[in-house]
């Protein structure tokens, strides 16, 4: 039995016990996960032992089938609950009241004494909490958080993605109180224990709603053409300490998510937004990697590492600083147009190093007062977000090659690693064979072949119809990156070492990374055995932040169509199944579905998976992934997050390939429409392969 397994297996009283998360079917049925090759485990209702779905449990084996290897279980101990708030209604009665979730997993009500009702009255819609719940006892007991409106559906519906995936909506009182006592002046004795930057040229780069700012550059000529370039880093990690409520919720959450309408961050404002934020005009205390390089080479002379005090000086905007590498002036400009040279050149060097060039399509909302979507733009990922994508791509890895070089007893620090691995060939070999059929030709004799061939397919598809659907499908063969104490390089970024120490605002790695770099420096590394938990549960909460995000965007997609039902788009086949197939709008970015079934006055299509599409058995009308279709929005259900469409024919005039022709009316009112309005801004990821 392998490692792993060991960690999540165990024996008591000569019955297996196994760590495992409860997933509980509509039916009631659950099956706990435990992720190893032993198979799911049943555990029927009367055996959860207070475990709702997501929970992380601890499960007995009563009874293995010897035929079919079938586990029956029993939850003996709920490890980790992965949700303990939840909206529904209340039923108040005159000496108590119950709370009815609204959710359609099975769990039992809340027993909701009176004086818990924090105002609410029967039938209100609630948020409430689970605060007690005895073993033995079927009824939990829990108290009212908060009354909801009625007429915030959409602030209700965002809530409810937070906490279906985990993610508490408020901070409880001990840790809003540990922030409110965090001093506001820095002392004198810690500036004396921190290298003084303060009268270097400084400057942050963030979008232009942005509250925190958690990176900063800072440059200063030396002699000749070396330049002294800093980037600071918010040192989140003097004011959470580890054992702190501070440090527990934020290790909870593990990473701030972003809606659309909202941040749901890691940590309070106290300190994302105030004493951390790098606000201009504002002593901060930061954790900095500062770098001696040639301007005309890149060539990296020396660099330094450690805990600064700085300044900054001035607080651009992405499109302040788009503007001036583009005119070629304004304020800082110097400044700012060496730092691009230096970063479209490393950029450039990590290109041809292997770093694989894939890039990720994101919108944004405009919105009203009310968070209603009024309009969809795409993101565009310009210069200005390269240069600092390339400032901190170089800190983290550099931070990563030091750690990796302290040994303790001849072993490696455990460490907060950002690995991503190579190609699995299975998923690997249908996209190179589809991408055949298009011309592009794959060398997969050696990861790095891999890497070659795929950006060389990207560079030769720009611009050519079949752009979208070889890179998007390109991207779904990579593996995920994700932390790891264990490290085995960066694939797609093509580094040997790699972590996540410029975020510490918005996630708890960089909080790890920090606390280990400091005590490395120190000359003090400090072993934390349980480095590949702390690695794993990060992983898993941003897997579940990822689905977040994801889930609002697509609520406020289908909040924007539903006042477009019956009007007609330009889309791109973004998706095929036996049921149907998905088509994304060129316009908007909105993914709905066409059901097969109403394609069957047309004909009668089948899949063909290998060629990603959907053949009409009689015309032979195919309708493959990267297809431009024209389709009308039919419905728009915001309960499920779900959009449908139906293909319609082409609108004279218009350009789509293999598309016949008809209905001239409704496209030519569509096609004079104007374009979507400027979006609400968020953060940029960049590269696909860094956030």
């Amino acid at each position: 039995m392998s490692k792993k397994q060991k960690s999540s297996r165990s024996k008591k009283n000569n019955l297996e016990l196994y760590k495992g998360t409860l997933e509980i079917t509509r039916s009631g049925i659950g099956y706990v996960v435990v992720k190893e090759d032993e198979g799911d485990i049943l555990v029927r209702p009367n055996d959860f032992n207070s475990a709702l779905n997501g929970d992380t449990v601890r499960v007995q084996v009563t009874r293995e089938n010897s035929k079919n290897g079938r586990k029956d279980g029993k939850v003996i101990e709920v490890i980790n609950r992965k949700q303990s708030d939840f909206i529904g209604h209340v039923d108040v009665s005159a000496s108590f009241a119950f709370f009815i979730p609204d959710t359609d997993k099975p769990m039992p009500d809340l027993y909701i004494p009176l004086e818990k009702l924090n105002g609410a009255k029967d039938k209100d819609r609630v948020l409430a909490r689970i605060t007690k719940w005895d073993s033995g006892n079927k009824k939990p007991e829990g108290e009212i958080i908060q009354v909801l409106q009625a007429e915030d559906e959409s602030d209700i519906a965002m809530k409810e993605i937070l906490l279906e995936n985990g993610f508490p909506l408020q901070f409880d009182d001990e840790v809003m109180e540990e922030a409110a006592r965090l001093p506001d002046i820095i002392g004198e004795s810690e500036i004396k224990k921190r290298r003084d930057m303060r009268e270097e040229l400084t400057f942050t780069i963030d979008p232009v709603d942005a509250r925190d700012f958690d990176d900063a550059i800072s440059i200063k000529p030396l002699k000749g053409n070396i330049y002294e370039i800093g980037v600071h880093i918010a040192d989140v990690s003097h004011y959470v300490t580890p054992g702190s409520e501070l440090d527990n919720e934020a290790y909870r959450r593990a990473t701030s998510v972003y809606l659309p309408d909202r941040v749901n961050p890691m940590l309070p404002e106290r300190i994302s937004n105030e004493l951390c934020s790098l606000r201009p005009h504002e002593d901060k205390l930061t954790f900095s990697a500062v770098f001696q390089i040639n301007i005309n080479t890149g060539e990296i002379k020396k660099h330094w590492l450690g805990r600064t005090v700085t300044h900054s000086n001035h607080r651009f905007t992405y499109e302040d600083v788009q503007e001036i590498i583009e005119n070629k002036e304004g304020q800082y400009a110097e400044e700012v147009l060496l730092l691009n040279k230096l970063a479209q050149h490393y950029r450039s060097e990590r290109f041809s190093k292997g770093a694989i060039n894939f890039t990720s399509t994101e919108v944004r909302f405009k919105l009203d007062e009310k968070g209603k979507p009024i309009g969809i733009v795409v993101k565009e990922s310009k210069e200005a977000h390269q240069l600092i994508e390339e400032f901190m791509l170089l800190a983290n890895r550099t931070v990563a090659e030091y750690v990796s070089n302290i040994k303790v007893n001849k072993k490696e620090v455990p460490f907060a690693y950002r690995i991503h691995d190579v190609p699995d060939e299975i998923k690997l070999l249908p996209f190179v064979a589809f991408a055949a059929k298009y011309g592009h030709k794959f060398d997969t004799s050696t990861p790095e072949k891999i890497a070659s061939s795929f950006n060389q397919m990207l560079e030769d598809v720009k611009g050519r119809p079949e752009q979208h659907v070889l890179e998007q499908l390109g991207i779904r063969t990579m593996a995920k990156a994700v932390y790891s104490s264990e490290n085995i390089g960066h694939y797609g970024l093509a580094f040997e070492h790699y972590c996540h120490f410029t975020s510490p605002i918005r996630r708890y790695p960089d909080v790890l990374v920090h606390r280990v770099l400091a005590t490395c420096l120190d000359g003090q590394p400090v072993i934390d055995k349980k480095m590949e938990e702390k690695c794993k549960h990060c992983s898993n909460m941003e897997r579940s932040a990822m689905d977040s995000e994801r889930a609002g965007n697509k609520y406020k997609q289908v909040e924007f169509l539903k006042d477009h039902i019956g009007e007609t788009f330009l889309g791109v086949v973004s998706g095929v199944a036996a049921f149907g197939f998905w088509v994304e709008t060129v316009e908007h970015k909105c993914e709905g579905l066409v059901p097969i079934t109403s394609l069957i006055d047309f004909d009668d299509f089948r899949l063909i998976e290998g060629d990603y599409s959907l053949v009409g058995k009689r015309s032979g009308r195919k309708f493959r992934m990267g297809d431009k279709v024209w389709i009308k929005v039919v419905a728009a259900n915001l309960s499920k997050r779900q959009l449908d469409f139906e293909w319609v024919l082409k609108p004279d005039g218009e350009e789509e390939n293999d598309a016949p022709v008809s209905k001239p009316k409704r496209a030519k009112r569509e096609k004079d429409k104007p374009k979507g309005k400027e979006g609400k801004k968020k953060k940029s990821s960049g590269s696909k392969f860094h956030d």
